[in-house]
This record gives structure tokens, sequence and C-alpha cells, in this order.
């Protein structure tokens, strides 16, 4: 029997919210800050295993309960976000998401999961995943990257201030290891998960599920395993449809000039940690000369230096309030040469030392 509570939603959210409508004129490309509900359709019935009535949450996040009968849905996420804040409160679960994503599937990636589970290998699944995400979730942004025969899948998230961005990570993480285990076999293991968290009470429920070593205040949401799984052959796959879904997808992305600076933002949050992100480098993976790249961002009134601070604040907030990963540390993963630089940044952008921003939040 399901508990008719009252959540809490006079502390979380502001007023009254009115469920949310999905934008028109969007029927190919998916807009900025918007996702389709995909693996967060689960969050429904996790909340009824714990007992709650999802109906209660779903309207006081300023959505539709309606729209959780289908994962191709479009809703903000930043309502998904006020979601996920009241589910962690009304269900006192911290890894509230990784449950989410531990009961999601390969197909909850609706045609891009199906394009996975045609492709050849392992590895053309993963970069399809990389490719054509943004497709299905602009919320996070994937990246595969390699070291030393290791491959790295990490998830940075887009626009992670209060959108309950741990949340989001972590279902992402839970689900793509299900979908490993659907194209490798059930008996697939990553060598060990990153997580950019503090650790939770009751981290044996991120050991259980990914079945490996969970490593937490680190500064990426990474997925660690031999480059080798990549050249596993997918049992099953078919090539004629592989074709269809590919060229549906193709037909699909586009790259409307409106778009431009979100999937600007997207690579930028990947590739800022990686120290990987000049100009001249974020313009030729974007197929574009330097200075076309530069007119487009001046016709958005900001330049590059401000946009890679931008996001460089970003990340700094998230990793101060949600790891204890030390100062040091954090301007060093976003490219500072001493830990006094990361300061005196950081507090041009907020008027704080980080420190004090991060003592402040914690006590919050």
């Amino acid at each position: 029997m399901t508990k008719n509570i009252v959540p809490p939603s006079a502390s979380v959210i502001s007023g009254t919210p009115t469920p949310t409508t999905i934008p028109s004129g969007h029927k190919r490309t998916l807009p900025p800050g918007y996702i389709h509900l995909g693996v967060s359709k689960e969050i429904a019935p996790t909340l009824r295993k714990f007992g709650l009535d999802p109906d209660l949450l779903i309207r006081a996040a300023g959505l539709d309960p309606h729209l959780f009968d289908d994962g191709m849905s479009v809703i903000p996420f930043a309502a998904l976000g006020r979601l996920y804040t009241l589910c962690v409160a009304c269900t006192n679960c911290s890894h509230f998401g990784l449950i989410v994503g531990q009961h999601a599937t390969i197909l909850s990636l609706g045609m891009l999961g199906r394009l996975m589970l045609h492709s050849d290998t392992m590895g053309d699944a993963l970069r399809a995943l990389v490719e054509n995400l943004s497709l299905q979730d602009r919320a996070v942004v994937p990246s595969l990257t390699f070291s030393d025969g290791t491959a790295l899948l990490t998830y940075a998230a887009n626009q992670a201030e209060g959108t309950s961005a741990e949340q989001i990570r972590d279902a992402a993480l839970g689900v793509t290891v299900n979908i490993m285990r659907t194209l490798c076999g059930s008996n697939w293991n990553p060598v060990e998960v990153l997580l950019p968290k503090a650790a939770p009470a009751d981290a044996e429920a991120y050991r259980r599920h990914f079945r490996a070593p969970a490593r937490f205040n680190q500064e990426t949401a990474t997925l660690v395993f031999p480059a080798r799984d990549l050249e596993h052959k997918i049992a099953g796959a078919d090539p004629l449809l592989r074709a269809l879904l590919e060229e549906q997808i193709s037909q699909m992305k586009g790259s409307p000039e409106a778009e431009l600076s979100d999937d600007l933002r997207r690579l930028l949050r990947t590739r800022l940690t990686s120290h990987r992100c000049s100009a001249d480098e974020i313009a030729h993976l974007l197929s574009m000369h330097r200075r076309t790249l530069s007119r487009h961002l001046k016709g958005s009134g900001i330049g590059y230096r401000a946009l890679t601070n931008e996001i460089r604040f970003e990340i700094a907030r998230q990793l101060l309030e949600d790891t204890d990963v030390p100062l040091s540390q954090i301007a060093a993963a976003l490219s500072y040469s001493e830990a006094s630089a990361f300061t005196r940044a950081f507090r041009r952008w907020s008027g704080e030392t980080p420190s004090t921003w991060r003592a402040e939040r914690h006590a919050a």
C-alpha cells in the first residue's frame, strides 16, 4: 500500500508549481534544457517500492504524472532535478538515483538503445552513445577516453547546479552498467567506478550494483574497464537494422544554429578536466574554423575565454559542494598551475574563497 504523504515541497520548491508544458516545434531535435524521460521513467516504480505515491511528488515538482507513462516524454531537466531532490528527501535515500538506474535497461534509451543493441562491437555501441546521447538526454554528457590499455567512460553533468546532478549521474552510471552487461554478458564488471561525491552512508549499495570497488571523492563520474572489452562482438546484431537506425538518427540530428552554444557547453564539460580544450581543438571537434567559432560566440554575446571560465566555475562549485576533494586537486583538474591561482579566480567569480564557499554549503 502506498503512503499518502505530503511531500516537503515548501522547503524545496518555492510556491506551488504548475505542471510543465512541452515546447512545440521540437519534434526532431531535443531543445536545450530539455530531456527525454528515458531512464528517469523508472522514478515512479522506484517510489512505489518505497511505499510512496509517485503522483504526489511528480506534481510537486511541476510535472504531469501522465508523462511517466512514456519514456519518450520531453521534460525540462530543471523539473527533473526538482523531482530527484524531492525523492531523496521523502525516501531518505541518498542513492535514489542509483536505484533508478538499476531498474532501467538499454531500451530506456529509445532509438539510441536499439542502435547500441545492433552495433557490431561494444566499442561501436559506446561510440554511438557518446555521439548521439544528446538526442535523448542533454542533462549528462558522456565521453570515452583511453589510458594504458584502460577505457574510461565518463559522464559530466550539464548545468549541474540546482538540478540534482549527483542523482542524475548516479542513474546514468547505474543504467550504463546494465547496458554493458546486456551487450557483453551478465558477468561483465568494471575494474572500478569513480564517483564525484562524498562517501554516502550506504556505500555498499554502489559496490553491490557495480560489483567493483567504488571510489568516492573523485573529480569525475567514470566507469573504468579494460580497453579490450571494446572489441567484444555483440551477439544478435543485425547490420541491416543498424543501417536503418543510423539513417534515422542522422536525419534527426542536424545542426541548428540556436543549439551551437548548448553543444559547446556540453563539449567543454567533458574537456575542461582533461586539459584538451583550446579554442582550436574545440573548433576542430565541431568541424568548423576557429574564426567561425569566434564569430558564433560573438553573436551570442560571450567570448571563448569567458565561456570556459563559466564552465570552470560550474565544475568547481559541484566539486566543492559534493565532494571532499582537496583544493589543490580541484585546481589541477581545472588546469590551474597552483591552488592560489584557483582561489583568486574563484573569489573573482563568487566574491568568496573556495574554502569559505565549501564550508557554507556543507554547513547548510
